[in-house]
């Protein structure tokens, strides 16, 4: 079907699936809840979400060369355990802290991929160990007792009196990391590394550096993440981020990320995230019990993923 100027309107609405699966759910739910479009609701919803947004993208470069990264909630502990420990026990300038926590994420994400490009270990196997490894440091960082972070340091990007400037650093990311992927010769090589490994090395690029960096990149989004988590209570726990690495894959599984790698879109995934906020966001307005909550939330990322899938199909005949 063609609209003006002949375009592929079917192709279209093909193409933009996630974002039509995102507008359907905010009508859902402000039909569902008159407090689900108030300005409190949508502002807690973009502020509990920016740490997963930075995590999703960086997961999202790790699948389009076709691998996963499953220590990405350790990262979160590592990080901010790091953080908690130099800025309550050491009284490091926050700054400082911040860098170095940030470090520790980018060298942990590093092993991970190494173990995978040099060791040619499977990114599943290699993550699973990291997160174990990863986890484990966060508790003998903090013998296990979460750490109360000062007040005026992490918090500050989340301070109703600093105008949340966690808001403009999220869309700084989203941005800058849409600009790498789709401007930027390392973007291309990153989606060519899942697409066609074998003619990406025959044309003499040096695929395996660009695969440790993926995963370095992950690891660096992923304790970044985990600040913001902590930013909001306060906190470093060891705990953080348990179960995150799996909302970031589902996220961008519905925003229509191949697992098998080559495919992906950072807005796309940023898209996913939402959708499963609000999927949590409109059960909680409507005070529905956590655990039936999981099996909602699970049966409408099936369905969603179910529908990327035939779109997809579609997508390739049209």
């Amino acid at each position: 079907m063609k609209g003006p100027k002949g375009m592929d309107i079917k192709k279209t609405l093909i193409q933009n699936n996630t974002y039509l699966i995102l507008l359907l759910l905010v009508i859902i739910s402000s039909l569902l809840t008159s407090d689900f479009l108030t300005w409190m609701n949508i502002r807690n919803i973009f502020m509990q979400q920016a740490g997963p947004i930075c995590m999703a993208i960086g997961m999202l470069f790790v699948i389009l060369t076709g691998g996963i990264d499953l220590a990405v909630g350790s990262y979160m502990a590592i990080g901010v355990s790091m953080m908690g420990v130099l800025l309550v026990n050491n009284n490091m300038p926050t700054s400082a802290a911040v860098v170095l926590a940030l470090l520790t994420g980018l060298v942990l994400g590093s092993v991970t991929g190494v173990l995978v490009a040099y060791a040619n270990m499977q990114g599943f196997i290699a993550s699973l160990a990291m997160m174990t490894v990863a986890r484990g440091l966060s508790f003998v960082l903090t013998f296990g007792v979460p750490i109360r972070l000062p007040l005026g340091t992490i918090d500050l990007m989340v301070a109703q009196s600093a105008r949340y400037p966690i808001f403009f650093i999220t869309v700084g990311v989203i941005l800058l990391f849409m600009f790498i992927q789709h401007f930027t010769t390392y973007g291309r090589i990153v989606i060519a590394c899942g697409s066609n490994r074998n003619a990406v090395e025959l044309a003499g690029i040096r695929v395996r550096r660009y695969i440790t960096s993926v995963y370095a990149l992950s690891g660096l989004l992923s304790v970044f993440a985990g600040m913001v988590v902590a930013a909001r209570v306060s906190t470093a726990s060891p705990n953080l981020g348990s179960g995150y690495e799996l909302n970031a894959i589902a996220a961008c599984a519905i925003g229509g990320a191949s697992l098998a790698g080559g495919v992906g879109s950072v807005l796309k995934a940023m898209a996913g995230v939402m959708v499963l906020a609000l999927i949590g966001n409109v059960m909680n307005l409507m005070s529905v019990p956590p655990y039936p909550q999981d099996i909602i939330k699970g049966g409408i990322i099936i369905l969603a993923v179910l529908l990327q899938l035939a779109t997809s199909k579609a997508e390739r005949s049209v």
